[in-house]
């Protein structure tokens, strides 16, 4: 795939955080959030990042913005390297990278009107104070909140309208790449499939890329084009939705899975549970990440890291049994 069709590749990230102990603060040892993922999310498309609380996701989007820095690894930006891109112009950059953040109502300033909330963004563009708030109340439209509420506080919203004015406001300096992170975790489930449909309809509209961050796999089925499934600092598994679905392969991705409510009463779902919690990234297992945790854990396992094995052209898995071909299903 060229360059052209790829918004953001990610080669390699990796973010340790020291642990500081005693009167002298020193370094003991390192969480390591992120290490070593691989990811490419491409033009006018989304890639999900799915997995339990704890296992990276958020440090990953951070990283990628360039809100925290990297350790090691690559950022490529329509095919041109950021990772070390000074503040100045990483700072003028972040207008083509917005986020969407979880909580609707904590990112969005209390003393501040929704207008001047998504008119905020506009002050940098060379735009006269009419033409500011004309693309503001274009803006609110487009999300689904009416003009004449712009001189509204936050608090007199719902939390989806809420989310909606985060919705505005990040489309408020034209971006191509927006990350959701958990977007819909804190809304109701009738209000979540509102603001998935509105952020599916803003992107076949305005040709938007999206990361979109998440647990829940309902949501990330409908949305996504291509999944990466995280756990302790690692992508587990890759691939196309509709592959990913069909024919999940790594043991973490099948036990999140058999979790998913599904819509046909006849259709008897083997629930694949897992027993633990996820393991301190302080403190990494060798061998496998997963095989505290995995019903399939063998001795190799224990000791050996598995890379990834190639299932197909976008399907990617890191486990010794798949490696094997002792798929298990």
């Amino acid at each position: 795939m060229t360059n052209q069709n790829i918004t953001l590749r990610v080669e390699g990230l990796k973010k340790y955080f020291p642990v500081r102990r005693g009167f002298f603060q020193r370094t003991t040892g390192w969480i390591k959030a992120v290490d070593g993922i691989d990811l490419e999310i491409e033009s006018g498309k989304t890639l999900s990042l799915v997995g339990e609380s704890g296992c990276g996701k958020s440090t990953a989007a951070k990283v990628i913005l360039r809100l925290i820095e990297p350790d090691e690894g690559k950022l490529i930006y329509k095919g041109n390297d950021i990772t070390n891109l000074s503040h100045k112009k990483m700072k003028h950059l972040r207008k083509e990278m917005q986020i969407v953040f979880q909580d609707p109502f904590g990112s969005l300033n209390p003393r501040m009107t929704v207008g001047q909330t998504v008119e905020e963004g506009l002050r940098g563009m060379g735009l006269s104070k009419r033409e500011r708030r004309d693309r503001r109340d274009e803006l609110l439209e487009m999300v689904g909140i009416s003009a004449i509420s712009s001189d509204r506080y936050p608090h007199e919203f719902s939390g989806g309208q809420r989310q909606r004015v985060g919705v505005a406001r990040a489309l408020s300096v034209s971006p191509s790449l927006i990350i959701c992170d958990e977007p819909v975790s804190a809304l109701d489930v009738s209000i979540q499939a509102q603001i998935i449909n509105l952020l599916k309809d803003l992107q076949d509209r305005l040709g938007l890329s999206y990361l979109f961050i998440s647990h829940d796999l309902n949501v990330v089925g409908y949305l996504s084009d291509k999944v990466a499934v995280m756990y302790l600092g690692h992508i587990m598994e890759y691939a196309n939705t509709e592959e990913l679905f069909e024919t999940p392969l790594h043991p973490y991705t099948l036990a999140l899975l058999s979790a998913v409510p599904v819509a046909e009463p006849d259709k008897i779902l083997e629930l694949k549970s897992l027993s633990g919690d996820v393991p301190s990234p302080l403190d990494p297992p060798p061998g496998c990440k997963f095989q505290g945790r995995c019903p399939q854990v063998e001795e190799r396992c224990l000791k050996e890291e598995i890379g990834f094995t190639r299932v197909s052209q976008d399907h990617l898995v890191r486990c010794w049994k798949v490696k094997d071909r002792q798929i298990f299903t």
